[in-house]
């Protein structure tokens, strides 16, 4: 209890930290998002209003709290950009769309790169082992923008299993937004594949080399049975703690790749507040991906303590 307790309160001045980080480098900007909503043609006086109407003549400081004790009651403002439209309405209408993204390139990770990492592992001769660290090393190497790139030519341009644009909401037709989904989930989850393939196949190898392995053959356990009972078992508890680390980055990963395949989601929206100076927005949705991820290393903690009890958190 006193370690959750703990967990929340860092968790809490984290999301502080990065607020005050991220509402001060965007106050600081010489960038104006009156300029940027009504163009470089507008008057100064028409300028100056929005301005004044947005709140942007204000002190920082003064902004900063008034925007924190809204924030902290769920009201995030409304968005520079869109009039009239709050920023949370904004960020609800997507996150569904990027929550799936995140779910199906997780799902891919996690069932290809345990069954190739066994593979990977059981591998003894030079040349088998050599080949396997070759394409982890060159597929973890791609960003996984390119591989969207190389995706989104092959598959929409050339062979046409998918349109550019054509998404569906998962609310009007689940199947088909998944369908469109596969895409993208791919070029995000094949260097983290590659990552995790890597990471199991040397602890596997690792726990083949200990004591209890021995004494289990000793007692006339049979290859698989010492294998999938007792090394994968072992090898499995430092992955789970790697996979909150995959899963942070699934998310960060998403942002751009949801531009490259015109993804309605949380990166877009993230991408477009920027490009528009919308600051409300972009302090929002940074402040939720920040959010995840803390909250995913919490969750990541309680397991491992779950799977392993020798582990005191």
């Amino acid at each position: 209890m006193k370690y959750i307790l703990k967990k929340i309160l860092t968790l809490i001045i984290a999301l502080l930290v990065i607020s005050i980080i991220v509402f001060i480098a965007f106050s600081v900007l010489p960038a104006d998002a009156a300029i940027s909503k009504l163009g470089t043609d507008a008057t100064p006086e028409r300028i100056e209003a929005l301005r004044e109407q947005l709140g942007l003549n204000r002190p920082v400081l003064e902004r900063y709290f008034w925007w924190l004790a809204n924030a902290v009651r769920g009201n995030f403002g409304e968005s520079f950009q869109y009039t009239g439209v709050s920023v949370t309405s904004l960020i609800a209408s997507r996150l569904g769309n990027s929550a799936l993204l995140s779910l199906i390139s997780f799902v891919m990770v996690v069932v290809f790169s345990i069954p190739i990492g066994i593979f990977s592992a059981k591998r003894k001769s030079f040349l088998g082992r050599g080949a396997m660290t070759t394409v982890t090393q060159i597929t973890m190497g791609i960003p996984s923008f390119f591989l969207g790139v190389l995706l989104t030519y092959l598959f929409s341009l050339v062979l046409h299993w998918f349109y550019i644009g054509r998404y569906t909401p998962p609310s009007e037709n689940f199947l088909a937004a998944c369908g469109y989904l596969v895409f993208p989930a791919i070029a995000i989850a094949l260097p983290k594949i590659a990552m995790t393939v890597k990471f199991l196949a040397t602890s596997i190898r690792s726990e083949l080399h200990k004591d209890y392995v021995r004494t289990a053959y000793a007692k006339g356990n049979t290859r698989n049975g010492v294998f999938y009972g007792h090394v994968l078992k072992n090898s499995l508890v430092p992955v789970i703690t790697f996979m909150g680390i995959i899963v942070a980055e699934i998310v960060a990963g998403s942002i751009i790749v949801e531009k490259v395949f015109s993804v309605p989601g949380i990166g877009t929206l993230l991408i477009t507040a920027i490009t528009n100076r919308d600051y409300p927005v972009v302090e929002a949705v940074v402040l939720l991906i920040a959010f995840f991820i803390i909250a995913i290393n919490f969750v990541v903690d309680m397991i491992y303590q779950a799977v392993d009890p020798r582990v005191k958190l």
